[in-house]
């Protein structure tokens, strides 16, 4: 039984199956936390670092905010989503190149069910690494709390809009140089260059019109306003961005999974 074939039975959902993929996907990067857990902190907490030493700790930003304040929440959106995709996407591409994926195939999960598992354990990694680096940046920069409802949407949001991305750009790679090349070209511009380190309203044109047509943008704007209570867009727009986003790339990997696409390859 494959994952084209799989349907649901009279029974629903395989629930038990769900959560033992989840299991595997979440066991599978505690196993290295040091790399996957630890590496993204220092990281974010070196940027932190390094701009507070070029710009300092005071600088002004946009709604009058110190800039490290406002900085920080785009670097804590940067490693959710990075490591959201990340997750996905690698988990995938080995199991492909070490011939593996004929386990995941022959279990009795339906596409849905494989799509769910392989997903949440991409947003759990993302969520432990954003909250590991928020509360270690909050030991240097003073964080606000604006509001927590909208800290949680926007990232549990984007955390899986870019699982969803690890999904895809895990089927299409066939060998470590296309995730590679994925995330370089696309995930890395899309997270540093989303109003991540600076004001998306002090752009030129055309750039500003891009920034705001880019979806990643109003995830890290409104994941900022939940922290600081400043955004430079619409929160209601960016509610809908996610929404919307999150459903059609859903639908996408579905489709693909159920499809075989570039999985018996």
């Amino acid at each position: 039984m494959d994952l084209a074939a799989t349907q649901l039975g009279a029974e629903g959902v395989n629930w038990i199956g769900v959560v033992t993929l989840y299991r595997r996907e979440v066991q599978r990067f505690l196993a290295v936390a040091a790399q996957t857990v630890g590496g993204p902190v220092v990281s974010a907490l070196l940027f932190l670092a390094v701009f507070g030493v070029a710009l300092g700790r005071h600088a002004p930003a946009p709604g009058g905010v110190p800039y490290l304040v406002f900085a920080a929440p785009g670097l804590i959106m940067m490693a959710i989503l990075q490591n959201a995709f990340a997750n996905t996407s690698s988990s995938l591409l080995v199991a492909k190149v070490q011939g593996n994926i004929v386990d995941l195939l022959l279990a009795p999960l339906g596409p849905g069910e494989f799509l769910a598992g392989m997903a949440l354990g991409g947003v759990t990694r993302g969520l432990l690494v954003g909250a590991l680096t928020a509360l270690a940046a909050a030991l240097f920069v003073p964080l606000p709390l604006a509001n927590l409802a909208l800290c949680l949407f926007y990232a549990v949001g984007g955390a899986l809009l870019f699982a969803l991305l690890g999904v895809m750009g895990g089927l299409w790679a066939q060998k470590m140089d296309h995730q590679a090349a994925v995330t370089n070209f696309v995930i890395a511009p899309l997270t540093l260059l989303s109003g991540t380190f600076y004001a998306v309203s002090t752009l030129a044109e055309p750039f500003r019109t891009i920034a705001y047509i880019d979806p990643v943008f109003y995830i890290v704007d409104g994941f900022r306003h939940g922290i600081t209570g400043h955004s430079e867009a619409s929160l209601l727009v960016g509610i809908i961005v996610i929404l919307v986003a999150n459903s059609l790339l859903g639908i996408l990997c579905h489709r693909l999974l159920a499809s075989g696409w570039r999985l018996r390859q």
